[in-house]
């Protein structure tokens, strides 16, 4: 079972490769033949327009399997012009089918990007006078000398704002963030039982490649363990 579960945890492995400030696991299942998995032959699959973004989701996720024991094959190796959000015809979902038997795969992984939100946020920096905080006043933020009035009333900048006020400043900022869902599909079984596992995670703002994966490996295994 141990294999298994590390198994199931390179399945979201691929994202990875969009790694990120914010990664959160929002929802995870696998089945009760999620064992089985571990010896088939897995065609890994990243349904997505970009090509370069295809290959290094497939190799991520392929390279992580091998590394677990796993035999996998990244599906760009075999089908370099996969068109992703092409319908399937029913020819060609029997050719597809054909492939897979003749090359002996007998396991699906599936990666595809579900959903990407935009959301703009502004927020303001000063518009505050200058000085140490008194504590009180209009949001705390009043130089000492206002505590009384006749300390105010003399002081030198009691005359002019020039040089106490810090003028407003705005900064917008846009966060993107995508919800990316994996799904395995084991063959050998009947076609109701296909399904052992999804994993569906929420990241935001992607950056760096190999940065988070570790906190990211670690957030999986947790959700998957609590399954």
């Amino acid at each position: 079972m141990k294999n298994t579960f590390k198994f199931i945890c390179t399945l979201a492995l691929i994202i990875i490769v969009s790694s990120c400030s914010s990664i959160k696991v929002v929802d995870s299942w696998k089945s009760e033949t999620a064992s089985s998995i571990k010896d088939n032959n897995i065609l890994v699959i990243a349904r997505t327009q970009d090509k370069q973004a295809r290959i290094a989701f497939e190799q991520a996720m392929a390279n992580q399997m091998r590394a677990n024991g796993i035999k996998a094959t990244e599906s760009f190796r075999k089908f370099p012009n996969l068109l992703p959000d092409e319908k399937l015809s029913e020819e060609k979902l029997k050719n597809f089918k054909a492939f897979l038997d003749n090359e002996g795969y007998d396991g699906i992984a599936v990666t595809v990007v579900k959903d990407m939100r935009e959301s703009t946020q502004t927020t303001e920096d000063g518009g505050y006078y200058a000085g140490a905080s008194y504590g009180y006043g209009y949001g705390g933020f009043y130089p000492s000398y206002y505590g009384g009035f006749y300390g105010y009333y003399s002081h030198p900048m009691s005359y002019s704002t020039y040089g106490s006020y810090t003028p407003s400043t705005y900064t917008t900022t846009t966060t993107k963030t995508y919800i990316v869902e994996t799904v395995v599909y084991d063959l050998e079984q009947p076609e109701e039982k296909q399904l052992v596992a999804v994993v569906t995670s929420q990241i935001e703002d992607p950056k760096d490649v190999t940065k988070n994966a570790e906190e990211y490996t670690k957030k999986v295994a947790e959700s998957l363990n609590g399954k």
